[in-house]
């Protein structure tokens, strides 16, 4: 891997993270108050499955 595939990645990653806020403001809002709701093992549980989400997709590409 170089730095070029490095922000490639990067790049990809803020552009897929900025498309919901932009297409459907109000809804991530929502989402945002729901979240500050839900227990914090809730959000642990989810941000480790992504972790490992994104993990198996690294090991598999």
């Amino acid at each position: 891997m170089n730095w070029h595939d490095l922000f490639t990645a990067l790049a990809l990653v803020l552009i897929i993270e900025g498309l919901l806020p932009f297409t459907l403001p109000d809804k991530v809002k929502g989402v945002y108050r729901s979240l500050q709701d839900a227990p914090s093992n809730s959000l642990r549980t989810m941000g480790l499955a992504s972790i490992l989400a994104g993990l198996a997709l690294l090991y598999f590409v």
